[in-house]
């Protein structure tokens, strides 16, 4: 069982499963609407149109839409002013970008859409060192 910590892969994809199971829970024990759940979960993945101006604006657009903050802030928001549907969204927000983390998909650099900060998708394999992916990452080869 150890051996998963040797992998930050596989930690990262760990977190992924761990967060939306997290959101689902909360999201089913408040009796939040399927309908709801399925008709906005795919929402996020509206930023994706930014890589059909180019990779900068895909991957800007895609990170915003793709990282916990927005969705943590509209949580926090939520709880602030009792709005159950800015926590819906958030709890569903934060499902949408669990599964994909859990599916390799992470944050984009502006190379391109396959390069993210779990590494390249199609590549991964959990170390970066033996990949031209080193330059992307905060702590290089």
């Amino acid at each position: 069982m150890l051996h998963i910590f040797k992998k930050p892969i596989v930690l990262l994809k760990l977190e992924g499963l761990a967060v939306t199971l997290l959101a689902l829970v909360l999201y089913w024990q408040q009796s939040f609407g399927w309908t709801l759940f399925w008709s906005t979960v795919l929402l996020p993945d509206l930023a994706l149109f930014g890589y059909f101006i180019n990779a900068k604006v895909g991957a800007t657009t895609y990170n915003i839409t793709h990282s916990k903050l927005l969705p943590a802030v509209l949580a926090v928001v939520s709880i602030v002013t009792g709005n159950a549907l800015f926590l819906a969204l958030a709890l569903i927000w934060f499902v949408h970008i669990g599964v994909d983390r859990l599916l390799g998909y992470g944050l984009k650099y502006p190379e391109g859409f396959k390069v993210t900060h779990l590494g390249t998708i199609g590549e991964m394999a959990g170390d970066p060192r033996g990949s031209d992916l080193g330059r992307y990452l905060p702590c290089g080869k």
